[in-house]
């Protein structure tokens, strides 16, 4: 067995910037489940989901549960999420890539995505943060009858749509959670 190089390492020339992702943030009342590809640069420079500026994470999850998670630190946002039931990982652990585009993407390791979902027993929906997530993430989960599978356009400022389009697409998140607000 090779043995793991550091990220970032140089080998023959080349860059090897193996990217690790983030760990879930769910827990047992997690109702709907997004996830993303992996972190792209700046959000793992923050050490946080979504941190790029123009992301439209925060303004389309916010607008799904009709609040402004935006002015929330972001420890605030993660709690928020979790008291709406909504969980935040992504389909890939580990992977090489030179910046943060899906395309740039090379030797993807899965994340443990069948055992995250057997492990949260209210769980209702799972929803694909863009065409990347939803193809990896559907091959792991296709065969889940319990759960619904939701693609997503990308919250990516890539994925040239308007954020009002895509919020058009992701307000239908709001049916796989609790009509009201814990108090």
């Amino acid at each position: 067995m090779a043995a793991r190089r550091p990220a970032g390492q140089v080998t023959d020339g080349r860059r090897n910037d193996r990217r690790q992702g983030f760990a879930p943030v769910v827990d047992e009342q997690t109702r709907l489940l997004i996830l993303g590809s992996l972190p792209g640069d700046a959000s793992l420079k923050a050490a946080q989901y979504y941190a790029h500026p123009r992301n439209g994470f925060w303004p389309l999850i916010g607008g799904v549960l009709g609040e402004d998670l935006t002015v929330l630190p972001y420890e605030q946002r993660l709690e928020r999420l979790k008291g709406r039931g909504v969980g935040l990982w992504d389909v890939i652990a580990s992977a090489e890539r030179s910046g943060s585009l899906d395309a740039a993407i090379r030797s993807p390791e899965a994340a443990d995505l069948r055992g995250l979902v057997e492990s949260l027993p209210m769980l209702r929906a799972v929803a694909f943060n863009g065409g990347l997530a939803a193809r990896l993430g559907r091959r792991i989960l296709s065969d889940l009858e319990s759960v619904a599978l939701v693609d997503l356009p990308s919250s990516s400022p890539a994925h040239a749509i308007s954020l009002s389009a895509k919020a058009e697409s992701w307000a239908i998140l709001a049916t796989f959670l609790p009509d009201k607000p814990p108090a």
